[in-house]
């Protein structure tokens, strides 16, 4: 941000969006100034780096409100049990509960609990 921009030549992104071109970063820092806003850099890895006139207050909060709703974004991982004796009925209800959890944008994994010889002979 700012003076913390070491790099001679970066390209300019306006307040708006538009392409401002490649200038001296302290060309970009002069016209950030102007129109009271900040000089960020926003894409270091390009040749050469972009930087955003913006202002990083509000650049700070939008980029922790994203990374929250990032984690809120998550399916939730659902497990269903039963065994290999389970009746006809008994799935079709744990069926419909799977149903809902998917419906919901949930994962769902199914496990199959085996007690004593029923893994000998399933």
């Amino acid at each position: 941000m700012n003076q913390h921009i070491r790099i001679p030549q970066v390209r300019v992104i306006g307040p708006e969006g538009e392409q401002l071109g490649v200038m001296s970063s302290d060309e970009g820092r002069r016209v950030a100034t102007q129109h009271g806003l900040d000089l960020v850099e926003v894409a270091s890895e390009a040749r050469p780096p972009v930087c955003k006139i913006l202002n990083y207050d509000k650049y700070r909060y939008e980029q922790a409100k994203r990374k929250a709703q990032s984690k809120t974004d998550r399916p939730e991982l659902k497990t269903i049990r039963m065994r290999p004796r389970t009746d006809e009925h008994d799935l079709a209800t744990k069926l419909k509960q799977v149903h809902k959890f998917l419906a919901k944008g949930s994962k769902v994994r199914l496990e199959m609990a085996m007690r004593g010889r029923e893994r000998a002979y399933t």
